[in-house]
């Protein structure tokens, strides 16, 4: 297994993203985007004890929203997940290391499966991903702060919804939904973030039309 020069630090926070070659489009369905989020959950695990391909069974994809932690009681983790938004030809994660490389570990093993499922699929071969995958340390709560709005406000700068809420395929809606039976989520933010479900939506929706102008002006002055 590869791990990075750069060694990245136990209980630090790190925004980890990972881009599919040549902007191809790696996610064309619900359930692509289905399978990468329940792989999220499944290989934060050091030793899951079983299949992947077992626990996407005994989720049957009734919900995005409803995993199976029982599973995983008394599992060593690798990361805590902290945020994560995916897009079509990209990822984006914050993740909190636990054990030493254990994001190394963990991105290694997610990737690799998702290729591995995508190249069956489609009777392709080769990679996938655009090298390795990069991070960038998260030293400040502030940082923190603003980097899970960016995350979140991804879908929309990109214009594949109007609102963060729209799109399935990030945190956003365990951060702006209190936790219950139905909303079990899959990430670990308590304590790091210090505001409440309704000021979130608030903070992230006032960012919106700004954001999506900053992307706009990024790819006039490339152009």
């Amino acid at each position: 297994m590869p791990y990075r020069k750069d060694a990245l630090g136990n209980n630090e926070i790190y925004h980890v993203y990972s881009r599919s070659i040549a902007q191809f489009q790696i996610f064309n369905s619900s359930n692509d985007f289905k399978r990468m989020i329940l792989s999220l959950h499944f290989f934060k695990h050091t030793d899951p004890g079983i299949k992947f391909w077992q626990y996407y069974e005994s989720l049957k994809f009734h919900k995005i929203n409803t995993y199976n932690h029982d599973m995983f009681n008394g599992k060593e983790p690798l990361v805590d997940l902290i945020a994560f938004c995916m897009m079509p030809t990209h990822i984006h994660l914050i993740l909190r290391q636990v054990t030493d490389k254990g994001i190394s570990r963990y991105m290694y093993m997610l990737l690799k499966s998702y290729t591995q499922y995508f190249n069956f699929r489609h009777s392709r071969k080769g990679p996938l991903w655009e090298s390795r995958f990069r991070n960038v340390h998260v030293k400040t709560d502030e940082q923190f702060l603003h980097l899970t709005r960016y995350i979140h406000l991804n879908p929309c700068t990109s214009e594949l919804v109007k609102n963060p809420e729209d799109w399935n395929y990030s945190s956003y809606k365990e951060y702006t939904s209190p936790r219950s039976s139905e909303n079990n989520g899959i990430c670990e933010f308590n304590g790091l973030l210090d505001m409440c479900p309704k000021k979130y939506r608030t903070f992230t929706n006032d960012r919106k039309d700004y954001q999506r102008k900053l992307h706009l002006i990024k790819h006039l002055c490339l152009e």
